[in-house]
């Protein structure tokens, strides 16, 4: 498979998978293109060219030739520099010849862009039933904190090292998240759980939470009891990192009743405290696994590559 057409497939599969109504997906790609047709010329040069196609920002190549032929990539929940060398190694070594690197988490001009995906979360929030001026005003508010906190990093440190060792780096955020979030919610119409526990006992059932939870990461009840009704449920796994604080009102005024996310800051765990929200946390690796491993089999049932698994990746295969 070419590194290009293995892009596109990410691309297309993550907006099958959106959380939002395809129209809107549409729509934000739509926008995109018409802000770049309206930008100065001397702009141009600074747009971002992936994005009018992609409505995904925290995911692109970030090294290679887009006519790279890809037989073997090495995947992980993060890569850096020393995954890169462990492929040098294994390359030089002839155990295996690896073509590409696969992060799930973002490197580069896409961890540089990151907030610009929580955008998403607006018209998620929306869809929930809280107002759309609230929504988008607490979301951009929120955008503008994670994007000062990521302006300082040394973005480019682990793609210049990915270009000097001559290996191409994808990364695929948004796609996979929202292969979670879609598994999930279908996994719960399908079973109706009762109450807690029956959540809890069907995140028990799928092999990535099996796999954490023999390495001492269970999913968790933060808040709630095993016999605690669970309502309105929102699964939290999408839309670049966590959302703003401040929503949590307005999701108990919407009527969400249960929130089920990959992982909770101190910060949000204070805010949600006394909120009388349930709050189930299914773990950030394990669900990262989970989306990461459901976008994977789309791939390989569109074309033939080989996954190796690394960096706190375990690749389980879906029929």
């Amino acid at each position: 498979m070419r590194l290009k057409k293995l892009y596109e497939i990410i691309v297309e599969e993550g907006m099958s998978a959106d959380p939002r109504d395809k129209k809107v997906v549409l729509e934000s790609i739509k926008k995109t293109k018409e802000a770049y047709q309206r930008s100065d010329p001397k702009d141009k040069e600074y747009f971002d060219k992936w994005s009018l196609g992609n409505p995904y920002d925290d995911t692109r190549i970030l090294n290679g030739d887009l006519d790279a032929e890809i037989k073997t990539a090495l995947v992980g929940i993060d890569i850096d520099t020393s995954e890169l060398l462990l492929i040098d190694r294994l390359n030089s070594k002839n155990k295996e010849k690896i073509d590409l690197a696969i992060s799930h988490h973002p490197q580069g001009s896409a961890f540089a862009a990151l907030g610009a995906v929580m955008q998403m979360q607006a018209d998620i929030f929306y869809d929930l039933g809280v107002p759309i001026n609230v929504s988008e005003k607490l979301v951009d508010e929120r955008e503008k904190e994670i994007s000062r906190r990521i302006h300082a990093a040394n973005h480019y440190r682990v793609p210049d090292a990915a270009r000097l060792l001559g290996i191409p780096l994808l990364c695929m955020h948004t796609p996979a998240d929202n292969h979670a979030v879609a598994y999930l919610e279908e996994l719960l119409l399908q079973k109706k759980p009762q109450d807690l526990k029956g959540i809890m006992d069907m995140l028990m059932g799928i092999e990535e939470y099996k796999i954490s939870s023999r390495q001492s990461v269970k999913p968790t009840i933060l808040f709630g009891s095993p016999s605690s009704r669970p309502g309105k449920i929102f699964v939290d796994m999408t839309g670049g990192t966590e959302g703003p604080k401040e929503i949590f009102d307005n999701l108990l005024s919407a009527g969400v009743g249960t929130i089920v996310g990959m992982h909770l800051s101190e910060e949000h765990y204070k805010k949600l405290h006394g909120k009388n929200i349930n709050v189930i946390i299914a773990g950030h690796i394990a669900s990262d696994n989970l989306g990461m491993n459901l976008l994977l089999d789309k791939i390989q049932d569109k074309g033939k590559i080989k996954i190796l698994a690394c960096s706190g990746f375990r690749r389980i295969k879906r029929s």
